[in-house]
């Protein structure tokens, strides 16, 4: 139907900017500063809360209910201050805690990073109604449409996925917005999946007292290095968490106490008081209008290397509509959204001008880390910290490798970080070109050994280089040295 929309004339009372984004989101903000940065006048329309899911409901209350747990345990790892240790987490410090990082749900200082950066803010929910045509409803129905010169970004994100269980929704589950925005502490948690979410949410509510139990229809951390999930499955037994693997949910029920009832694929059940649901994402498409311009409401939307929507519809010919952060399923991770983001805002601001756009892999309007170079750390206890390929991606995608195993625990820096350190550390290497493509770390605070196996895969050092490349004496980041022994040396 794109055809009658590209003809329908103007709303003369429209409000016109050069570039609209829809959702202000950590996404959608990154998109719409480096617009506004570069002088094009950028609108940002939220029908929530300014910040969106990372801000609120997602990385920071998640890893900030986290954090409090680590810090003890890291503790009782050292002796001197095991010793120190009397007491177990104070509950209500910890949500406070966790509220103050949310700012108790408001975004007054998100709002004011808006006015501060020059950015206008529309709220209400956002709908294309035509080509750079956006149509705002407000909590009180009135609307307003707003017309972009050259782009308009779709930033609405993702939701959880409620998987189609018998009774489940009757029973009003927790999805990740409710666990990391409970006012309080559940006596028992259920949760359906096996997941980074699922992984997470365990680790901090058995922490936090709670007696948790995993339902895993597969392997915990599926995507991840086989070894990745089994020492966190090992830890989390330990910790106290029963984890089921191999079943499934088949049916849900509230008792008459009120507590969840779910009955499993191998004929057992599990009792709750809290049943939380962590097993994927949908994306928030269906009302957003893209039926207008020729797209399938309720999809993700795919999108080239420079953030532009893909699609045959007559619509969406001239470069103007573009999908940035969890909407188009590339990679569902704040960081990568920011990053996809800056590569979109700047490509609209480049064909804006005119100028030429940089669109060869690795060239500043695109996104191409998305494919094959992508961090991301599980804050479980141990971490789990990965980039790049797996060693079976890789063998999927028909590389021909090594792979270099190290124990972690045996490195220097560990002993002296952790008593009885536990962990362990992978590094796949491309063997015709002699460069990294993967490479996975497990055990306490390996987070902050992430970035410097990023740098080494998004910038193909090569092996005989990262000889020169020396760790520090006595860290963690020593397994870098032990690695390259399992390797050789030129």
């Amino acid at each position: 139907m794109s055809a009658a929309a590209s003809t329908t004339p103007p709303d003369p009372s429209a409000k016109s900017y050069d570039v609209i984004v829809i959702g202000a989101g950590s996404a959608g903000e990154n998109a719409a500063d480096r617009t506004t940065q570069a002088g094009l006048r950028t609108v940002i329309v939220e029908a929530e809360l300014v910040g969106g899911e990372c801000s609120y409901w997602a990385c920071m209350p998640s890893k900030a209910l986290l954090r409090s747990g680590a810090a003890l345990a890291a503790a009782r790892r050292v002796g001197g201050a095991a010793e120190a240790v009397t007491g177990d987490l104070d509950i209500a410090a910890v949500l406070r805690r966790r509220d103050s990082f949310t700012s108790n749900w408001s975004d007054e200082g998100q709002v004011r990073w808006l006015e501060k950066t020059g950015i206008t803010l529309v709220r209400g929910h956002a709908r294309l109604t035509g080509v750079r045509e956006v149509t705002v409803t407000a909590d009180d129905g009135t609307t307003t449409v707003l017309v972009a010169a050259h782009a308009v970004v779709v930033s609405t994100g993702s939701a959880a996925l409620l998987p189609d269980i018998p009774g489940l929704a009757a029973v009003s589950p927790w999805t990740s917005r409710e666990a990391t925005s409970a006012p309080g502490i559940p006596d028992s948690l259920a949760i359906i999946g096996g997941g980074v979410v699922a992984a997470e949410m365990a680790t901090a509510y058995a922490g936090l007292g709670a007696e948790v139990t995993m339902i895993v229809r597969s392997d915990l951390l599926g995507g991840q290095e086989p070894f990745a999930g089994e020492l966190v499955l090992a830890a989390l037994r330990g910790a106290g968490v029963t984890v089921l693997t191999g079943v499934s949910t088949t049916g849900a029920a509230r008792t008459a106490d009120g507590d969840v009832t779910l009955t499993l694929s191998n004929g057992s059940g599990v009792t709750a008081t809290e049943v939380l649901v962590a097993t994927g994402r949908v994306p928030r498409s269906a009302d957003v209008g893209l039926e207008t311009v020729g797209l399938t409401p309720g999809d993700w939307l795919e999108v080239d290397d420079t953030l532009l929507v893909r699609g045959t519809a007559p619509d969406l010919t001239g470069d103007w509509l573009y999908a940035v952060g969890d909407i188009n399923h590339r990679v569902l991770l704040t960081h990568q959204g920011k990053y996809q983001a800056r590569a979109a805002g700047d490509v609209i601001v480049a064909r804006a001008a005119g100028r030429p756009v940089d669109d060869a892999p690795w060239g500043s309007h695109v996104a191409t880390a998305d494919h094959a170079a992508v961090p991301q750390v599980t804050f479980t206890d141990p971490e789990v910290a990965s980039v790049g390929l797996t060693q079976a991606a890789a063998e999927k995608a028909g590389f021909r490798t090594r792979v270099l195993d190290y124990n972690l625990g045996q490195v220097a820096g560990a002993s002296v970080h952790a008593d009885g350190y536990t962990g362990s550390a992978r590094a796949i290497v491309d063997l015709d070109r002699e460069v990294l493509i993967g490479v996975t770390f497990v055990g306490p605070d390996v987070a902050e050994l992430l970035h410097a196996a990023t740098i080494a895969v998004v910038g193909e050092v090569p092996i005989r280089r990262l000889w020169h490349a020396v760790p520090s004496y006595p860290t963690l980041s020593e397994v870098w040295l032990r690695l390259l022994e399992e390797y050789g040396r030129p």
